[in-house]
Order: structure tokens, then sequence, then C-alpha cells
């Protein structure tokens, strides 16, 4: 079986192949023309088995082409089609069509109107592409809110993004994790602004090429950069019910040789949050406690990016992509809590003990990123490509937190205040260095192989002081944390077609290095700074592609990854954070990683006006990172552990249709079954229990888009979440819905209207329990939300399009196995 593996790429290279090229310009002004479609159809036939656009100069080139007798078809907006026969033999393999002369379609640049809208979701064979720079209801907000609209992803009130219900998801931006990270990415995403969106990519179970890292799939969030030729931009205003406002802008600049882009925007966003608690401890400590908190969050900051491709050469280009944010926020909010004893009769008696507490919390984020690069190519399908790239991520964070404790078993009440100040830095750098090289044999096969390494640092001091004029250090909350990661990476995949069978293998070997240290006061004041804790991995991580093309737009495809979940940071700091006195959390330095291994198993079937695919997947995972918590001295600890396994199963279906050319509706569904292993450990001679727990549930989401007169659009989103189980608990079913409504006018100028959370139903509502403690929370952040947003965009659009890459169309009508993302 290894040497028939070995042989199949000589096989398929032993066949005889073509070449065709030519070279397509505007009959008006002899201007090459670019981004032109070509397409190669076998006589007799409908479909392209071949293809590509032109490049910048006009120039195309298709290779691989088999023996026999095509049209080669020319399409572009505002042209009129042509076409030329021609044969390719074994004996003339290499043909030039020449110069190919296009007119411009006059009555259709004049009677053009737009009576369509562009799809907001597609598929393609590893991955589902959700565009968004349309989305009414994102205008104005920010990326999580955009992913929060996205089918299958949910993202809590915190900024916690999590897929198929696992928050083991990588995000990335541009096709590059950019330096997010679990300790920062709600950070990040919350403050990134909507409208530098263009599209998110949901890559379930990406192959070896791609980075192991989180068991659910990746997350690519593709930001806008136009490539039109000429100039192009756009400037908006916007403001919402809530006081909050935002200002933005953006231009594209595109010739031959230079690609420019550059955008900036401010958010200043006004957000209320509430929530309650109630809390019932078990055995001797047989008493209760109810909480409620109301808070405000005004976070404002600065996103910027700039960019620069210079094409040298026509096999040569560099690029320069830049990437900055810098803002401030204010958080506050006030705890109510009383507490009790349980009666015999097992009623709540009289409270014992109230506790008000005011948190005040300023934090300063600053961010930075900067990606350079360069590529060569000797075709259009052979290419090598390196980057390198920095980031650093920094939060300042300075809390007040006061509290007065009073004792209601004294006459009068005792009255106890307390007053704590914490000081702490969150820093976080990253250097990336990539190589990549990809090689299409020809029309069947392509080989990719590649080198990545990545060197992380997080350093998060933390000083606490007792008194007001912080001078009284708290030695106990005191901490220095430093955490080092480096990665190396190798990974190679070969895919291949054979008819209508399609394939790809891939091997992937990590090895990483991890360092933590953390040390407390009196450490540093006696000059005894521990050493670093090290821990050394490596691990290989296979992946198999299968796909077969039933007929044209109907196919079905099965694969099986390898991948983990690194513990990050946080998760490994054992720092304990005070921010609610009854509630504490902390990381736990001895996690280790988890294992996945993943099944998939896709079908899709396209009709003209409606699509459908069904996704099976099934992971089990070992050693899984879980939250769990408990109880010690009425106060709730809540940590990490390695708990137990876990298997999880689910059927992912999707719909696409289109009405009447006017109303475009698409409908996810997700069923899932889940089973967590129990589990139990002792902490401070508790012992800490989990139940074995199984549970079948499940998610809907519909966004339906209409068309109307006027040059209006309507959008409406609904999602509906069942009950579901979590580590030592459940989560309440929620649902939400959202409105948009988008006018236009004279082609510059638009409007939006958006209404987020109409219902004022978003929150989370989870109940969680052990041996120790019965805990039912409910909490709510934003709530209903009308935003107000005006667009005025202007260009000079000429109407030729540079590319990076001539993209050629594959046979079977969809994107290649892999595409171009992060390793």
């Amino acid at each position: 079986m290894i040497s028939l593996l070995l042989l199949l790429p000589l096989v398929i290279m032993a066949q005889t192949s073509g070449t065709i090229r030519g070279k397509v310009i505007d009959k008006a002004n002899n201007e090459p023309l670019g981004f032109v479609t070509v397409a190669l159809v076998p006589f007799g036939q409908t479909a392209p088995v071949a293809g590509c656009n032109t490049n910048d100069d006009g120039t195309f080139v298709i290779n691989g082409v088999k023996e026999g007798n095509y049209d080669l078809k020319f399409s572009f907006v505002g042209y009129l089609s042509d076409s030329r026969k021609i044969s390719i033999t074994a004996a003339e393999n290499k043909r030039n069509v020449g110069t190919i002369v296009m007119k411009t379609d006059r009555k259709m640049l004049k009677e053009i109107v737009v009576t369509e809208q562009r799809s907001q979701m597609s598929f393609e064979i590893d991955k589902k592409v959700f565009t968004v720079d349309q989305s009414i209801a994102a205008t104005g907000g920010s990326a999580s809110e955009v992913l929060a609209d996205i089918p299958s992803v949910e993202v809590s009130n915190e900024g916690t993004v999590s897929l198929r219900g696992s928050e083991s998801v990588t995000v990335w931006i541009n096709g590059k994790s950019s330096g997010l990270t679990s300790d920062n990415q709600g950070d990040i995403l919350q403050q990134m602004p909507a409208g530098s969106i263009e599209k998110i990519e949901v890559i379930t179970n990406p192959s070896a090429k791609h980075s192991p890292e989180g068991t659910a799939g990746i997350i690519n969030i593709i930001l806008k950069r136009d490539r039109k030729a000429g100039y192009y931009g756009s400037v908006q205003a916007g403001a919402d019910s809530e006081g909050g406002y935002n200002a933005g802008g953006n231009i594209n600049y595109s010739s031959g040789k230079i690609d420019i882009y550059g955008g900036f925007n401010y958010r200043n966003m006004e957000f209320e949050n509430e929530s309650t608690t109630r809390t019932r401890y078990f055995g001797a400590r047989n008493s209760y406690q109810n909480q409620g908190s109301t808070g405000s969050h005004n976070p404002n900051n600065i996103f910027g990016r700039a960019g620069l491709t210079w094409r040298f050469t026509e096999k040569d280009e560099l690029y320069l992509n830049l990437m900055g944010m810098y803002g401030k926020g204010k958080h506050e909010s006030n705890i109510l809590a009383e507490s009790g004893a349980i009666e015999s009769d097992g009623k709540y008696g009289n409270p014992t003990e109230l506790r008000r507490r005011k948190t005040s919390m300023d934090g300063r984020p600053r961010m930075y990123n900067i990606e350079i690069g360069y590529t060569h190519r000797w075709s259009d399908s052979h290419f090598l490509d390196f980057s390198v790239g920095r980031h650093q991520w920094k939060q300042l964070r300075d809390a007040e937190y006061i509290q007065e404790t009073e004792n209601l078993t004294t006459t009068p009440a005792t009255v106890y205040r307390s007053y704590q100040f914490q000081d702490g830095e969150n820093r976080s750098t990253n250097t990336e260095i990539k190589l990549d090289y990809e090689y299409k044999i020809n029309e069947n096969s392509r080989i990719e192989a590649g080198y990545k390494a990545d060197f992380s640092d997080d350093n998060s001091p933390v000083i606490t002081y007792t008194d007001e004029a912080h001078t009284q250090i708290d030695e106990g909350l005191y901490n220095m944390f430093r955490y080092k990661q480096d990665t190396h990476a190798f990974y190679g995949t070969y895919s291949g077609r054979i008819g209508k069978l399609g394939f790809q293998i891939g091997l992937r070997g990590e090895y990483w290095n991890v360092r933590t240290r953390s040390y407390g006061y009196h450490d540093e004041q006696n000059g005894n700074v521990p050493g670093f804790r090290k821990k050394d991995f490596f691990q290989l991580f296979p992946s198999a592609f299968l796909s077969y093309e039933i007929s044209k737009g109907h196919e079905i495809q099965v694969n099986y990854t390898r991948r983990l979940r690194r513990p990050w940071g946080g998760q490994l700091n054992d720092f304990k954070n005070i921010s609610d006195s009854t509630n504490i959390s902390f990381g736990n330095p001895g996690l280790t990683p988890e294992y996945s291994n993943a099944y998939e198993i896709n079908y899709i079937k396209n009709w003209k006006n409606h699509t459908l695919s069904l996704s099976g997947y099934y992971r089990t995972t070992e050693d899984v990172i879980e939250r769990i918590s408990y109880s010690l001295d009425k106060v709730i600890y809540t940590t990490h552990e390695n708990v137990s396994s876990t298997e999880s199963a689910g059927l992912e279906i999707v719909s696409k249709n289109k009405i009447f050319k006017k109303l475009d509706i698409t409908t996810t569904v997700n069923l899932f079954y889940y089973k967590l292993d129990g589990f139990r450990y002792t902490i401070y001679d508790q012992d800490i229990t989990g139940k074995e727990e199984k549970n079948f549930s499940w998610n809907a989401r519909m966004t339906a888009s209409l068309m109307l007169p006027w040059g209006v659009t309507m959008q409406a989103t609904g999602r509906y979440n069942a009950k579901r189980i979590v580590a030592q608990g459940h989560r309440e079913p929620s649902y939400s819905l959202d409105l948009g409504l988008r006018k236009s006018f004279n082609n510059n100028w638009s409007l939006s209207i958006n209404a987020r959370d109409i219902l004022d139903s978003r929150g989370w509502h989870t109940v969680t329990e052990n041996n120790t403690f019965y805990r039912d929370s409910e909490s709510s952040h934003g709530g209903r939300r009308i935003g107000f947003t005006l667009t005025y965009s202007f260009g000079n659009m000429k109407a030729k399009m540079p590319k990076r890459k001539q993209q050629e169309m594959p046979a079977n009508g969809y994107s290649d196995m892999d595409g171009m993302g992060e390793m």
C-alpha cells in the first residue's frame, strides 16, 4: 500500500498535459484587463474543467490541460463575452492564443441595476465562509458581536469564544495568530471594530498544514482589503441608544506594482450589566448566600491598520502589514450579598451578615502587530512564502476594592471595612516565523510543506496595597508570574485526484517547551526567586481527507485529524483573583495539554437557488481541561484541572435558500451529544467530585435578508440554545433576536439602523453543584441597543483588478482541500 502511494504522483505526472497562455486587453484604449475570468470548457459541455483570472498586465496561463478540443471563454462584468476554439494534442501541447480584445457592453453599463444581494454564506469543502461586510446587525459593533452572529459560534459575556459548544477553539486574524491568545483574545475582539471585517472562515477540522491548537477547530477573521485598481475608500460615523458612538474611515490604492491600504476607527461604548447568584452550602456549613451585582463598562479605543505590497518583478513581491490599538476603559460594579443559616426545616433563616463591595477598575490596553514577508513565484501554482511577525499586547490595570461587612448578630450591628488597591500589568510578546512552500504538480496533484517557529513571552506582575496611600503591601496578594513557550513545527501534505475521487494526506510534527515561574513578596525580598518550571513536549499530528464528487455541485467528504489544546498563561498562574471576595479564581501550574481525535463527514448538494450541507462529527478528548469549583469557609474557589475524558458527536445541518431573488434565508441546526466521565480528587482535605454527565442538546439559528423597494435592505437573525451540560452543572436555554435596516442613497451614501437583542433576552443562566455546594447564577451584559451608522463611499475604480496570485478554478467547482491559512 505504501509503495502504491509513493508511485501515485509519478503515475499522475506521466499523463500528457499542455499549457494555454495569452493576453486580454480593452478595445477602447488597448490597456490590459486584469481579473478577467478565463474558463476552459470541453466541446459539447457547459462546465469548465480548468480556468483562471488574468493578471494585472492582462496575461494568463492555464497549466495541466489534457488532450482534447475546447472552447476558451472570456468574461468580465461590463464587457461583452468572447471565446476561442482551441485543441491540445501530443504534438501541440503548448498553445498561445495571442491577444484577446474585449469590447465594453455599453447597454449593460447603462441598464445595470442591483436586483440581487451577495450571499452571506458560502461552502468550501474544508470550511464555511461567512461574508459579514454587508451585515446590518453588526454595523457599528465589535468583532465579538460579529462572531456571535456566526452559526455554531458562541461568545460569552466575558468575551470567551466557543465553537460547537467547545471553548477549545483557535482564533486567527488574516490566517495568522497575530498575537491572539486565550489571555487577551476577549479584550481584543471586544474592541476591534466590526467595520474592519470582510468575512469569517470557520474551519472545523483543519489539516496538518495548520496549527493543531484548538480541538474544536479554527475561526479565521479576514479583514477588509479591496484590491480594485485605482483608489477606493469610505468614511462612517455612528451612535447608539446607550450613549456609545464611533467614527472611522479606510482607503485603498492599487496599481500594477503597488497595493496600499489603511484604516482608522475610534469607538466609545457604554454597557450596563447585572447578575444574581444564589448559593447553598452543604454539610457542617449548612447556610446560604444570595448576591446581586450591577455595573457599568465604558471602553474606548483607537484601532488602526495599514499595509503595502510591492511587486518588484513578475515573480517577486514584498509585503508589510501593520495593526495597532490604543485605548482605555473604566469598569465599575457594586455587589450586595446577604448570608445566613439554613434552619432545620430547610427554610432560609434571617440574614446574619450583609456585605457591600464596590469595585472601580481602570484599564489601558495597548497592542501592535507588524508582519513583513516575501513571496517568490516560479509559476502560478509554484511558490515560496516567507514571513516574520512581531506582536505585543499590554494591558495596564488598576483596581480599587472597597468592602463593608455588617454583622447582624450584634446589637448594634458591627461593621468591618476593608480597602484594597491592585496594580497589575499583563504583557504578552510573540514572534512568529513562517515558511510555506507549495507546488501544484499538475491539475490533479499538489504538495505542500513548511516550517513555523513561535516564541511567546508573557509577564503579569500584580501588587496589592491595603491602604489608600498605597504604601502597605499585602504580602499574600503579591505575585510575579512569567510564562514562556517556544514552538517549532514542520508539516507536509500531498493532495491528489483520480477521476471523481480526491484525497489528501498530511503529517505535522511539533516540539514545544513551556517555562513558568511564579513567586511572592517574601521570595523577592529574601532573594529566593525560584527558577522556571520546565516541561518539554513532542507530538505528531496526522490528517487524512477523502472526497468524492457524485455529480456537479454534489460532493461527500470524510476526514480525520488529531488536535490538542494547550493550557495558557492565566490557567497556569496560581495567583488568586479577588475582584469578588466570595468567588475567587486562580490557575493551576500542574495542567497538561488535552488531546483530541476528530472525525468528520460532510455532504454538500447545490441547486440553482438552494444549498444543503450536512456535517456529522465525532470527537474524543483525553485529559480535558475544565473549570472546577469547591467551597471553603463560605467562599467559592474556581480553578482548572485535567478532570477526565469526553466524547462528543453531532450533526450540523445548514440550509441556504434564495426565494424570488429578493429573499435569502440561511438556517443552521446543530444537534449534539456530549458525555463527560466522572472524576474525583482531593483539595484541602475535601473530596471534590463530578458525576458522569450525558446530555443531548441542540441549537438553531436563522438569518433572513430581504431586498425591499427604494434601495432598502432588511435583515433579521434569531437564535436559540437549548439546555446544555457543563462541568459540575448545566446551562439553561437562551434565545435572542436582532433586526437591521439599510437604505442606500445615490450609490455613495447609506444609512444603517440596527437593533441588537431586541427582546432584551441575551444572557447566561448557569447551575453549578457538587457535594459541597449548589449555585444558581444569572447574568446579562449590554441589553437592548439600537444603533445608527451613516457611511459615505468614494473612489476611482478602474476596470482591472490586480491579484497576488492567479486563482485557478478546480475542476470540481470547489476550492482546494486546503487554503493558504496559518500553519
